[in-house]
């Protein structure tokens, strides 16, 4: 759980850098949207460049001021098209999985089906049954927490409730492993966030996407009892 402000003005100040922070997240998610149906990869460029930007000068960034000082971008793999899938969600028998957390008490989701990665496995997709809804996949692959791999407590691919939404075509949910990213515990351990349970782990390696941040984070401890952050990720 973050330290919450100290006074009312940081709270409020705390408040709307959050807000715009999830405001310019949804934005560069629809720029996404739009260029990658011509140029996936053009749309992952994009992507980069701005979450670079956000983290290296918002005020809302997780990064502390000396990780901010030497900041030079995060460390994303190139673009592979091979990791850009665009599946059915197939229907699962309900399961549900409420994440105790410090800030929002419990937050309750619902397995709503499952996706089929071609070659990697099959993983949950999970709705958020609380205010404002959304589309929830986190994942866990077998790089996780080795050296020059992914945070080893897992990324998110979709958090649909905080503008990480890479959209629907033809029918079909777009999962594009590439966009996967590293919530924020993975850089500020004053947060910790809901992770990948084995409903979303594959037992391949995954190498696109944002890798694990260099310097040292907690281990990840039970999925179910994580805390989430209610703010940035």
């Amino acid at each position: 759980m973050s330290l919450r402000p100290s006074t009312p003005e940081a709270v409020v100040r705390e408040a709307l850098d959050v807000a715009d922070w999830r405001r310019r997240v949804a934005a560069t998610y629809a720029q996404v949207r739009t260029i990658a149906r011509e140029d996936p990869e053009g749309a992952h460029a994009v992507w980069v460049q701005q979450r670079d930007e956000l983290f290296a000068e918002h005020p809302a960034s997780p990064l502390d001021a000396a990780a901010r000082s030497s900041f030079a971008g995060l460390d994303v793999a190139r673009y592979d098209p091979a990791f850009r899938f665009e599946v059915e969600v197939e229907p699962a028998s309900l399961q549900r999985l409420d994440v105790t957390t410090g800030t929002d008490g419990v937050v309750p989701y619902e397995r709503v089906g499952t996706v089929t990665l071609d070659g990697l496995g099959t993983v949950a997709v999970w709705a958020l049954r609380s205010y404002g809804g959304g589309l929830f996949l986190p994942l866990r692959d077998a790089l996780a927490g080795q050296p020059g791999g992914t945070y080893g407590g897992g990324r998110y691919v979709l958090d649909t409730i905080k503008g990480a939404d890479l959209g629907v075509e033809r029918g079909r949910l777009v999962v594009d492993l590439n966009f996967a990213y590293n919530p924020t515990c993975a850089y500020d351990p004053a947060w910790a966030c809901p992770l990948p349970t084995r409903a979303n782990t594959l037992a391949t390696p995954v190498p696109v996407g944002e890798l694990a941040w260099p310097e040292p984070a907690p281990e990840p401890g039970n999925e179910s009892e994580s805390e989430s952050e209610p703010g940035r990720d």
